[in-house]
């Protein structure tokens, strides 16, 4: 039943008034709403559970009182186990089977130890769900065009972050989304700027979320497990570089990749133009030198076979000049004439007795009669 605030003064100023039981509920949880909307408690867990995979039990205690709180598992954003130190904020609440208890909203962890188990206890689970997976990784463009930003745009990391980029590769389009990077509406701020860009129907190459240094409690969001999840889930590739060096969050190790700083991480996202510049000069002046080398190379080939080729040319004449002049001392060797100049005599007619004669000699020609023929 709801009390309205007039049946509710109506109901204080008759003291003998008889409540029913649903009445006397509703009538004490509106005077607890009224007094204590919120109240922020802390201590210590105990009797952690949950039921049906949805609802969540837990006491808070010190050493001298105990309190019951509630809460859907939607809203548990850290893991809890027995003996953590916890800060709860809630409502207040008399249960219709009267029991006290508080409806829990939020949940932060206090100390050191607790801080440091409950990040522990995350790492592990998300870790078993393959979250950490190296296999999971994906590279970063080479050349990205369009890089969308995640950070505060008045923090001194984002500053860093675009200036570099300006530096390195002034020919991105930048698209940044600025959201708070610290306190209790971060994560889900943060959260919404992801989904933001991924549901763009032309995606942004490369998604950055950044931040500077910053105290621990500063930088606690980069553990939030919702926060985690949503930056596993993004089709985007995605870097972190939150706080600095040394700094390590679940955050990085679910990103595509983790850069130390916000400004290592504009260096790990964009090419350097002046080392391209100076690429591109080395390669043009490596292929020189290799064109040159082949055309050189091919001058010597050619000139090679230019002189291959006159040799076997020098070689097959004189070649051929050798075979003329054996077929020329062949031929001389049967001409007449060469033989008569040697002082023999070409004899023609019947050598017969009475018989006219021809006698060629190399200077001359001699007509004879033959007077005798005498045999050897």
């Amino acid at each position: 039943m709801f009390v309205t605030t007039r049946l509710l003064k109506s109901m204080v100023s008759m003291k003998n008034l008889p409540l029913s039981v649903s009445d006397a509920v509703a009538l004490i949880n509106q005077s607890l709403e009224y007094a204590f909307p919120t109240i922020v408690v802390e201590g210590e867990v105990a009797s952690f559970k949950v039921n049906q995979g949805k609802f969540v039990f837990f006491d808070l205690k010190d050493t001298d009182s105990s309190l019951g709180c509630f809460m859907m598992i939607f809203s548990l954003r850290i893991p809890l186990e027995d003996g953590m130190r916890i800060q709860v904020v809630g409502t207040p609440k008399l249960t219709a089977w009267g029991k006290f208890s508080l409806t829990v909203r939020e949940i932060k962890p206090i100390g050191e130890g607790t801080i440091k188990r409950t990040v522990e206890l995350l790492k592990i689970k998300l870790d078993r769900e393959g979250l950490f997976a190296v296999e999971r990784k994906r590279s970063l463009p080479e050349m990205p065009e369009n890089i969308a930003v995640i950070s505060s745009t008045q923090a001194a990391g984002y500053a860093d972050f675009i200036r570099i980029i300006g530096e390195r590769w002034g020919g991105a389009h930048i698209l940044v989304a600025h959201v708070q990077v610290q306190g209790a509406s971060a994560s889900d701020q943060i959260i919404r700027a992801i989904r933001y860009f991924n549901q763009q129907e032309q995606p942004c190459d490369v998604l950055a979320i950044v931040r500077g240094g910053g105290s621990a409690d500063d930088l606690a969001i980069f553990n939030d497990e919702a926060l985690v999840r949503e930056i596993a889930s993004s089709r985007i590739p995605t870097i972190v570089g939150v706080g600095h060096e040394t700094d390590e969050y679940l955050a990085d190790y679910v990103a595509d990749v983790r850069a130390a700083t916000p400004s290592h991480a504009a260096q790990l996202i964009t090419p350097d133009r002046n080392e391209i510049i100076r690429n591109c000069e080395r390669a043009i002046k490596h292929a020189l030198d290799v064109t040159d080398l082949r055309c050189q190379d091919a001058v010597d080939e050619v000139r090679q076979h230019l002189t291959m080729s006159i040799d076997r040319m020098r070689d097959s004449a004189k070649l051929q000049n050798e075979k003329i002049q054996n077929q020329l001392r062949t031929l001389r060797a049967y001409d007449p004439s060469f033989v008569l100049a040697r002082g023999y005599a070409l004899v023609r007619g019947n050598v017969v007795v009475g018989e006219n004669i021809e006698i060629e000699r190399a200077s001359d020609i001699i007509k004879a009669e033959v007077k005798r023929v005498t045999k050897k």
